[in-house]
């Protein structure tokens, strides 16, 4: 069995990273979808609650043979764990390769595991989970962008905040 995984932070999952995730289960048998941590990042969401934003987006697509787990550790660690043969990770443009390559490289000579790159679908080029946040924060409109559960969660999530 073929598998890949599909990491990020997902804070929150949007319809950009459902369509990568597609895509790698048309490239393999089974897509490992691995919510990481990431030092660099505030999130706006437990790790716990990122985990279930992607689980819910996936099973309201309907797809099959995706799970979600989350990344206790290092990525690479991660994949060689759960048996991995590609990291499948998407680019909307320029600025994503820039950021994206050393991860890849540093995956590649921790454990072997190469990454996949898969250009994003054009019309959602746009969404970013960071961008998302932001537009909502702003009271701007985010359907469209994630699963509906998540809109309502985003919108709690911010109203909490500025408390």
């Amino acid at each position: 069995m073929r598998t890949v995984v599909c990491p990020g932070s997902f804070d929150p999952f949007t319809f950009g990273h459902l369509d990568v995730v597609r895509r790698a289960r048309g490239l393999s048998d089974r897509v490992i979808v691995a919510v990481a941590q990431n030092a660099s990042k505030r999130t706006l969401f437990s790790v716990e609650e990122r985990v279930e934003f992607a689980r819910a987006t996936i099973a309201n697509a309907h797809l099959t043979s995706v799970e979600v787990q989350q990344v206790p550790g290092l990525l690479a660690e991660f994949c060689e764990s759960v048996g991995a043969e590609h990291i499948v990770k998407g680019l909307r443009n320029g600025a994503d390769l820039d950021s994206e390559l050393p991860m890849a490289l540093m995956n590649r000579a921790l454990s072997g595991v190469e990454t996949l790159f898969v250009l994003g679908d054009p019309q959602l080029s746009h969404v970013a989970s960071s961008l998302v946040k932001d537009v909502a924060r702003h009271g701007g409109e985010i359907h469209g962008m994630v699963d509906p559960v998540i809109v309502k969660e985003i919108q709690r999530a911010l109203e909490s905040e500025d408390k």
